[in-house]
């Protein structure tokens, strides 16, 4: 499995950007999705996961109210549409996935679990000027 993220690019803030994020190959039943940033000098940090169904999600503080996560299992896909974007939100943004549908979604928001998550995508980069 591949995942690839688009639809980065530099915007003002304020503004808004929607990230794509598809995976080529079988994502089999039971897989969370996820979006992850890392800025310039910065560890990576959690954005957001979505469960398998997509009726469950779980945000980052940062981003709660602002960004929404979702997910179109016939197309392989997990979207992230950020908006009122600030320049904090400046980051190279990646996509990922693991097949442990079974734990608690915050869990994934702690390095010690997303370290270990099965895929990961290329990022795409979100730049916001104020």
């Amino acid at each position: 499995v591949q995942l690839q993220a688009s639809g980065g690019g530099s915007v003002q803030a304020g503004d808004s950007l929607r990230l794509s994020c598809t995976a080529s190959g079988r994502l089999f039943n039971g897989y969370i999705m996820s979006w992850f940033r890392q800025a310039p000098g910065k560890e990576r940090e959690f954005v957001s996961v979505i469960s398998w169904s997509g009726s469950s999600t779980y945000y980052a503080d940062s981003v709660k109210g602002r960004f929404t996560i979702s997910r179109d299992n016939a197309k392989n896909m997990v979207v992230l549409q950020m908006n009122r974007l600030k320049p904090e939100d400046t980051a190279v943004y990646y996509c990922a996935a693991d097949q442990n549908g079974k734990i608690p979604l915050a869990w994934w928001s702690d390095p010690k679990y997303y370290h270990g998550m099965n895929y990961w995508g290329k990022g795409t980069l979100v730049t916001v000027s104020s």
